[in-house]
């Protein structure tokens, strides 16, 4: 019961998704869930968290928004993983990650891990500590978004 608390309480403080250039970050964490429907048919719903469990599957939002009064360009959003949470990809496939707390960063094809014996693997996708997107387009003045990211609890 202890550990389901702490990961509930780490799970409603996801780390701080951060941007620059006059954009602000708002971030929202949801339970996904399957809700059988009177009809006999199954609906997934989000949630808000209350409390979590290994193997609920969780879906990270990261609202931005250029509160700016000139277009912002050339810039990125990066959001930290709770270390609780295994990552499962982005819903625009987009993002490069990082597996050594934003040291290097790149696409997970391309990234490795050092395991516990001291070699070197294939970074896989539970190793993702950091995920970040990059902007390379102009974000207008007022125009916003969201961003979007899986995980499971471990």
């Amino acid at each position: 019961m202890l550990k389901r608390l702490f990961v509930a309480m780490t799970l409603l403080l996801p780390g701080t998704a951060m941007a620059a250039n006059n954009v602000s970050l708002s971030s929202d964490v949801f339970i996904e869930r399957k809700v059988a429907k009177p009809n006999g048919t199954t609906a997934v719903v989000l949630e808000q968290p209350k409390t979590v469990i290994p193997g609920d599957n969780l879906v990270f939002v990261v609202k931005y928004k250029n509160v700016g009064s000139a277009p912002a360009s050339d810039f990125s959003v990066t959001n930290p993983l709770p270390k609780a949470v295994a990552f499962n990809g982005t819903s625009d496939g987009t993002e490069i990650v990082s597996v050594d707390g934003g040291k290097t960063w790149g696409p997970l094809s391309v990234l490795t891990y050092p395991s516990a014996n001291g070699e070197v693997r294939p970074a896989l996708m539970t190793d993702v500590t950091h995920v970040k997107w990059k902007f390379s387009r102009s974000l207008s003045a007022g125009s916003e978004g969201k961003l979007v990211f899986r995980g499971t609890v471990k």
